[in-house]
């Protein structure tokens, strides 16, 4: 697994990535490695949702869609489609819509997947989480890229949260994170702070001053999250830029 090393000044200045999942990915050029893989994996895990939500939103099944996308995993491994992407200017989420609607619009490709059911499970998705969330999804008129592009957005910042989340497990202060971090996306109500902090055994400046720092840890994670998904990490505001108009649903 690449590590992702980060060197920032404060929150809004430029900040440097050593090494990201992405350019880790596209540095092995044709040929294959375990760091390459490692990151690869780590890459697909985190966001296979929106590609299976592309899927069912092409008109696909919930069977149909997990095999496609299933064998396009696998296909993106055995055939080497990594190959062909050049890294200048690479962006994960560009090259798997581009990708994969090649793949959809190929009809052996479609008919390999309904015959395989599956094959190999290159990526352990979750077919009921999938459906589940896929369900819950409101009626739209949206092009279907345009809402692989929002999916992609909310699927960076859970990426981000999950791994705040995993940072506060290791610190022992995951109690504190179950608490807080709602108010990540919110101000609290008058008199939260303080029956939070009476919860918590602690004071209600305290816990303002625990949100800040929260809030200020959460931007960086995210910065660091966005860049995983980039070949070029110089480009993270313009990506950040980009995640939050897609979440706005302004035209991309």
């Amino acid at each position: 697994m690449a590590d992702n090393n980060e060197k920032s000044n404060a929150w809004g200045g430029a900040a440097v990535f050593a090494t990201t999942h992405w350019s880790v990915v596209l540095a092995a050029g044709q040929s294959s490695s375990d760091a390459q893989a490692a990151a690869l994996d780590k890459l697909c895990r985190a966001y296979w949702y929106p590609l299976y939500a592309y899927v069912r939103r092409r008109g696909h099944g919930p069977d149909d869609a997990q095999d496609l996308a299933q064998e396009f995993f696998l296909r993106l491994v055995e055939k080497q489609w990594l190959s062909r992407v050049t890294p200048e200017g690479a962006r994960f989420r560009s090259y798997m819509l581009t990708m994969v609607k090649g793949f959809l619009a190929n009809a052996h490709d479609r008919a390999q997947a309904a015959k395989r059911g599956g094959g190999q499970t290159i990526v352990p998705l979750d077919a009921d989480e999938a459906e589940q969330r896929f369900s819950h999804e409101p009626a739209t008129t949206e092009t279907p890229e345009h809402v692989f592009e929002r999916r992609w957005a909310l699927a960076v910042l859970d990426e981000a949260l999950k791994r705040l989340r995993g940072a506060a497990e290791v610190s022992g202060k995951l109690q504190q994170f179950e608490r807080l971090h709602p108010f990540l996306s919110r101000e609290p109500e008058p008199g939260e702070y303080d029956r939070l902090a009476a919860d918590l055994g602690m004071n209600a400046g305290t816990i303002g001053v625990a949100v800040h720092r929260l809030r200020q840890k959460y931007r960086e994670t995210l910065r660091e999250t966005v860049a995983d998904t980039l070949a070029d990490a110089s480009t993270v505001d313009e990506e950040l830029r980009h995640v939050f108009a897609a979440l706005r649903g302004a035209d991309l």
